[in-house]
């Protein structure tokens, strides 16, 4: 995608309807990292607008964030206890905290959006030294093997039509680089706006290398926040690092 900056993912208009609608699977995975975290501190990278930290927080956890999006932790601010979370702005590959957690975390592939494996192998890096001794670091992503079935590398889907507006989704894949390149278009009585989104992939075997190379090792790896076995026709997983 010419010209793209991840803050081209993250201003005010995709902060404005980033929670229009829920994942649904946010009590399962907050359940599941409040049993991780085993009393906290915890800390998440790319907190956003708090879907995960303030249901987690609010269980007793401390729960610390990082985010690149001034405009996205806006939101997380304006919600009941987002003025209690401790936020810094910045890019969560460097780990910009100061302290030891027994859990930190990284959602909903969020951890792709570091655009190349030299930043994706310095985020674990600086996750390992964070950690505390028992600590353990989450990271869920999906699995790229649904990107073997895209039409000559490229694909359009439609989400919504409706009378007065359409929303669909673009995308072409590098399977050289590993990226891929999304748009969010939504066509309305309105106008037009554009969501983008790029990232770069990997398969849940490189994050183990990357892993090893932190000096961390896979724990567990579920298919799913109820811990649902992993296997070869898994689309998401949530795999556990720890020392």
């Amino acid at each position: 995608m010419n010209d793209y900056q991840p803050m081209d993912s993250f201003g005010d208009d995709t902060a404005d309807i980033y929670d229009t609608e829920a994942r649904g699977d946010e009590l399962s995975t907050v359940a599941l990292l409040d049993e991780l975290a085993r009393g906290g501190p915890t800390l998440e990278l790319a907190i956003g607008t708090g879907r995960i930290a303030l249901p987690l927080a609010a269980r007793g956890i401390r729960v610390d964030g990082v985010d690149l999006s001034p405009a996205m932790v806006s939101k997380l601010r304006s919600k009941p206890g987002g003025e209690q979370l401790s936020v810094t702005i910045g890019d969560f590959a460097d780990v910009p905290v100061e302290g030891s957690y027994r859990l930190i975390y990284i959602v909903f592939n969020t951890l792709f959006n570091l655009l190349s494996q030299e930043e994706q192998v310095r985020c674990f890096e600086n996750v390992a030294h964070h950690l505390t001794d028992d600590g353990l670091f989450v990271v869920e992503a999906f699995v790229p093997t649904y990107l073997t079935r895209l039409r000559d590398d490229q694909y359009v889907d439609a989400e919504q039509v409706g009378v007065d507006h359409v929303s669909f989704d673009i995308g072409r894949h590098d399977p050289v680089t590993q990226r891929l390149d999304e748009s969010h278009v939504v066509l309305s009585t309105e106008g037009v706006r554009l969501y983008p989104i790029v990232t770069r992939y990997a398969w849940p075997s490189e994050l183990d290398l990357m892993a090893r190379v932190a000096g961390l090792r896979l724990k567990d790896r579920w298919a799913g926040w109820e811990r649902e076995p992993f296997t070869s026709t898994s689309r998401n997983h949530v795999s556990v690092y720890g020392h």
